[in-house]
This record gives C-alpha cells, structure tokens and sequence, in this order.
C-alpha cells in the first residue's frame, strides 16, 4: 500500500506544482475559494472512487447543506428555500470555477434567520403553554415542511419549545408531590404549585437556548464554511474529511491518546472556563491545587500579562492554556468557593488513560483467563516508535501470560478502529506468519500485507468480541483471526461493514507558497481492503461465528446505513493455511450456540432491543400532560422490567495485574476506574459466554501439549 500510495501523492504534488497554485495565481481570490479548489483537486486526482461533478452532484450537495445547517427547520422558511433553488443545479459549476456564491447566499440568510430566532424564542417563552391541551408533535424533521411565513415559524418554536420544556416540567410536579417542603429558607427557589413549576421549567429551557446560542455566537464565518466544504466532501464517501486547523489537532490527539498541555478538560460558561474533569497523571492532577468547578478566568505565559478569556471562544481560551511541554502556564482562577488564586503549572505531555488498551484477570473457580480492552488501533503518526495499540497489546499479553493466563478474550466492542499497521502487526502476535489483509488501490493493483515474524506471542485459546460499532482496523483483526480459524468471533450479526482506506494530506503541502496561514488537511479514502479470502467487509462487516443479540441489534448503525457509501465487491484471496491448533473448531461454536439458545439473560436483550427500535420509530410525540405520563409510566414498566439486564451476576471475578495494583497506591482516580470497569465486565453475559467458549477450546480442543509454551 505504501508503494502505491506514495506514488499517487508524489504524482499529485508534480501535478499541483505543473498547476502552479502560487499566491500570484489566487492574490485576488480568499481563503475560503483557495480551500475549496484545493479540495477538489485533491478529491479528483487522489480519492478511489472520484465522484462526477455534475447536476445530480450538485443536487444532493444543495439539499444536503441545508439539512445540515437547520436539521429541525426552525430556521429558513419556505420563501428562503425558494430562493435558494436557483443555484439547485449550479453549484457543480460554482465548484469547477471556484465560486461561492451559493455559501455566501445560504450563509448571510442564515445569520439573519439566526437573528430572528433569537426574538422568536423569547417571545415564545413568555407565554405559559398549557400541558391539558391535546395536541402532538412529530419528531420526523425530514418530512416536514418548512415554514410559510413567521407566523407559522413562530408555532413550530412553540411546539418544539413546549416539547423540549414537557420533561422538566414533569420532574419539578414530581418532586413538588412525592417531598414535603420543609425548608424556610428565602433562597429555596423549588416550585411550590404547578404554575411555579410550569414558570421555572420555560425558565431552565430559556437558559438552555441562550448558551445554545451563546455558542453560535462565538462561532465565525470559518467554521460554516468548514461545514459546507465537509458536505461536498461527503459526497464521495462517508469517510473522506476536511480538518480545519484546529479540527486536525484533535484528530492528531484522539489516534495518538495523548496531548501536550495541563490535563484538564474545560466547558465554557459565562464566568470563564470550568473545570469539568481532572486527567489523571496531568500536571493539574499532580499539582492538586485545583478541582473540578473551579473556573479559569485568566490565562498568562511565564509571568507575562495575563489575558481575560471570560467570554472568549472556548477553543481560543484552550489555544492559550495549551502550549509545549516544559512551559509554564500562570492561570488566575475563581475556585468554587468563590475565592481568587494564581496557579502556576508546568505544562506536560498528557495521556489519555481511557484511549489505550487495558486488561485483567478473569477468575472462574481454580482457572485464570484474561481479558484485554482496546478500544480503537492508536498511534503516533508522528513517531511510530511511541506508544501505539500493537507494541501495547503485546505488553498486556505478556503481563497476563506471566499471572498465568489460560486463554485470552480480545474486546474490540466499540472500537472504531485506527492504524493499520498496528492491526497487522496485532495480528501477528496469534499466528506464525502469513497474510494478514489485502489492499487494493484505484489503479485495482493488490497489496497482501503479511505477518513476517514467525514467533507466536500467544498460542492459546483466543475469542474476539465484537458488536455493530466494530469497524475498519477491528472488522481487519476479526476477519483474519476467523479466516486462520485462529479465534472464535463472537457478538453482532455483523459488524459495522468499514472497508476502506484513509489517509491524511495536509493542504499546505500542496502549495508552493502560502499567505493564508495553517489550511488543515483532508482524510480522503485511497484505498479498500479486503479479507485475505478475497471478500470484502464493505458494507457487510465481519459476521460472528456466535451471533448474540446486543441493544444495538435493531437500529440502524453500519455502514450500509450511511451517506454515499462505496459498494461491496471481491478480489482473489491471499494464499495462506488455516491454524491446526484446534481438534474441533466448529464443535465449540455448535456448543456455545446452544448455550445462547438457552440463556434467559440472552432472550431478554433482544426483547430490550426490539423494544428500543420501537421506541425510536415513534415519532409522534403527544404534548398533552396526562398522555406524556400515561407513556412514561409505560416505559417506566418496561424499564423495570429490563431491569434485570444490569443486575445480572456472571459469578466471574476480575482482578487488576499486580504492575497496576501497584499504581493503585499513588492514583486513586485510576482504581475507581479499574472498579468500575470490573463490575460492569461482572455483568456482562458476552464476557462470560466468551470463558465459556475458552474453556471449551483449553479442556477440548486443543491438541496435547499446545500450552507448554505457555505454561512455561
């Protein structure tokens, strides 16, 4: 992949420079038009399946900015989209000539309709609504029309607004009849008959929409512009992306895990910047003078003058806090007890605990299995050699084999994936060697990367979990494990069906020369892969060799449910041999299913699931009171009924590796992590199907002596 990827991009940059994309060429054109003929070059020389622009193009990007930007209608009206329509079939060329004219159109009337929805709002909200009237709302956006006129506009607010206010009034009645009253103190601001509450519920809904819009003051012509440029990238596939600036940074941070900064996690608020989590292992952590509530108000550089974020965009004011590790940071904080205080911190790299791999004993009477978390293929794309899911991974499987590990559960639910060289060199660590997965490019000229390392990190009994949300680098690692007959697979139907390729080009590479500062970078798909038995996971994902329902076994999550998806196809398959570690593969699964079939716990999840997919296919939404309790009463029935889903105890028990017990003593944050995170395992019948499984493969299948390697 790297051979021909390499030469794609090398022929791209030639061509560009051919182009000459100078400054002199775009000196009277601006940022935004520069971003958009870059993105479309790129888009048409690198993307696999470039897509045509033309009427049809132009069509689906039209009405797909739109639904973007006002998903709810309860901005433009109908007049506005009328006049929108004129460029309905022009923005194909508007693209092809570098002109924004559509944007500029959408955008200023938005700003104005934005405007106007503020006094709409207001306006709505001082008028009590009246919980007895019958009336409903339907919460199916897309079938609705937009608004003829203001009046009409107004009345859509009204019942989006009473809709989004029925809940709290619901609680403030609640707790104003199940708890007496007993305090006198004049600052107790609890409704005290159905008219307070009623007052007080428009009231909490009237903050909740100031800081939503709040928000959307603080947001600049930039950011709708990176909206409008992502909706024509979309076009081509769900998974090609364009990264503003700041967009690439967090990209950067989620695959790599860590961050250089003062590890906090902040959310605006008028006061300044609150504190809403402490990382653990950050130097606010180990410096332990602040605490989640306190607000930064002002931020200073080394005993520089400091600058007032109050009011300031939140990604500015973290512009300001972040900075290289080593320096020093002077931030003038309001504590939660009301008092002012100047902490001064050492910035320092930040890792994200909850991003990279974890594991633990499993303990079922006198065997111990061992489980390990990943929950995406992480890395470095900077420096390989750093910490990355693969080298990790192979840490954990040694730490459980030396606590005397027996067979081993892979937990890939919910991973989304990430790198794929990490994925290929995971895999190696369960067989001896031989292809892993293969890559095809545009041109449809094949790579098969292999595992070339003969060693075997681990031989033993192996189960892979999945579910709908296991994709790319994940759906990568199951597939092979289950072409090898290496792993039993168990969990979903199929996974989330991501067979694509990614990789990342910053746009500044793409220019000779550049006035216009960072122009961030485009994540365009370049390749697809395929199993190393010629199949693709292209829409069809990986299918479990034990299907077990889950609460997402009847909603629509995969890829096949996105926007603009490429097809599924195949190739010829890779030349490799199946494991022969096993007596009776197919035995073990028969077993396990039959165990499924069996299980009361199993049978109620996907009773829960259905009931879940009911609930979400209502969208007629009733606005009368005593309906909307007559319907909470009912799901509160179901609720309890599916009560018993979280109270269910496997009897397994886990138990953190003794390198982690002993950081336990130093990070108490860290242990309530580990605890919390072993009581839900304790719950979860997959995990205790998957011992099942692992002691069916440890007593039955495996062949005599398999297991000296690991015993030893």
């Amino acid at each position: 992949m790297k051979r021909n990827l390499a030469y794609v991009l090398l022929l791209m940059l030639a061509t560009v420079a051919s182009c000459s994309f100078t400054n002199k060429t775009f000196e009277n054109d601006d940022k935004d038009k520069l971003l958009l003929d870059l993105i479309t070059y790129v888009l048409e020389k690198g993307h696999y399946e470039p897509k045509a622009l033309n009427d049809d193009f132009s069509v689906h990007v039209f009405e797909d900015f739109i639904d973007v930007i006002d998903p709810t209608k309860r901005y433009f009206m109908a007049s506005d989209i009328a006049e929108f329509e004129k460029y309905k079939y022009q923005i194909d060329d508007e693209i092809k000539n570098t002109d924004i004219t559509f944007f500029n159109v959408v955008y200023e009337r938005l700003m104005q309709r934005m405007g106007d929805a503020k006094g709409i709002y207001k306006e709505v909200l001082e008028t009590p609504f009246d919980y007895s009237e019958n009336e409903s709302i339907s919460i199916k956006y897309d079938e609705e029309p937009f608004a003829a006129d203001r009046k009409e506009l107004k009345e859509r607010w009204r019942k989006q607004l009473k809709y989004a206010t029925l809940g709290t009034y619901d609680s403030k009645i609640s707790h104003m009849e199940n708890k007496e009253i007993e305090s006198t103190d004049e600052h107790d601001h609890t409704a005290h008959s159905p008219k307070e509450a009623e007052e007080e519920s428009r009231k909490s809904t009237e903050t909740t929409l100031d800081e939503f819009f709040d928000f959307v003051n603080d947001l600049e012509r930039k950011d709708w512009f990176v909206q409008y440029i992502n909706t024509i990238v979309d076009e081509f596939d769900p998974h090609t992306f364009y990264f503003a600036p700041e967009e690439k940074e967090k990209f950067d941070t989620s695959m790599s895990g860590k961050f250089e900064g003062i590890g906090a996690r902040l959310q605006k608020k008028a006061e300044g910047a609150k504190i809403v989590e402490i990382i653990s292992g950050g130097p606010v952590w180990r410096d332990a003078r602040l605490e989640v509530g306190d607000e930064i108000i002002k931020v200073g550089q080394n005993g520089e003058e400091p600058i007032n974020i109050v009011g300031m965009r939140l990604d500015d004011a973290i512009k300001l806090i972040k900075g290289a590790q080593g320096t020093i940071v002077d931030l003038t904080v309001k504590k939660v007890d009301g008092s002012l205080d100047v902490v001064s911190l050492t910035r320092d790299v930040v890792e994200l605990e909850e991003s990279y791999a974890k594991s633990a004993n499993i303990i079922k009477g006198e065997e111990k299995f061992g489980i390990i978390n990943l929950p995406k293929f992480y890395v470095d794309f900077n420096d390989y050699s750093e910490r990355n899911a693969a080298t990790d991974v192979a840490k954990e499987v040694e730490r459980l084999k030396d606590e005397g590990m027996e067979g081993l559960v892979l937990d890939l639910r919910d991973n989304g994936g990430g790198s794929l060289k990490t994925v290929v060199e995971m895999a190696g660590l369960f067989i001896k060697d031989g292809p892993i997965v293969q890559v095809q490019s545009k041109d449809k000229t094949k790579d098969v990367y292999d595992d070339k390392d003969e060693r075997i990190q681990w031989d033993g009994p192996l189960v892979i979990l999945v579910n709908e949300l296991s994709a790319s680098a994940s759906e990568i690692l199951a597939a092979a494990m289950q072409d090898y007959k290496r792993a039993v697979v168990i969990g979903s139907k199929q996974t989330f069906g991501k067979g694509t390729v990614q990789n990342v080009i910053p746009l500044n590479n793409m220019l000779r020369s550049n006035d216009h500062g960072d122009l961030g970078a485009i994540k365009i798909t370049t390749q697809k892969f395929y199993r190393i038995n010629g199949g693709s996971t292209q829409l069809e994902g990986v299918k479990s060799d034990i299907v077990v329902p889950d609460r997402y076994s009847y909603i629509d999550l995969g890829e096949r449910d996105q926007s603009n998806p490429l097809g599924w196809d195949k190739i010829t398959p890779a030349d490799y041999k199946a494991w022969d570690g096993y007596i009776d593969y197919e035995k073990t699964i028969a077993d396990s299913k039959n165990r499924m079939a069996s299980s009361e716990q199993i049978k109620l999840i996907e009773e829960n699931a259905k009931w879940l997919k009911a609930e979400q296919d209502e969208t007629e939404i009733s606005l009368n009171f005593d309906t909307y309790k007559e319907e909470k009463e009912k799901d509160k029935e179901q609720s309890d009924y599916f009560k018993s889903l979280t109270e269910y105890d496997s009897k397994l028990t886990f138990k953190s590796l003794g390198y982690e017990e002993a950081l336990f003593t130093k990070d108490s944050v860290l242990r309530e992590k580990r605890n919390r995170w072993h009581k839900n395992l304790a719950k979860d019948v997959y995990v205790e199907e998957a011992v099942n499984v692992l002691e069916d493969l440890k007593v039955n299948n495996i062949k005599q002596g398999k297991l000296a390697s690991v015993k030893n």
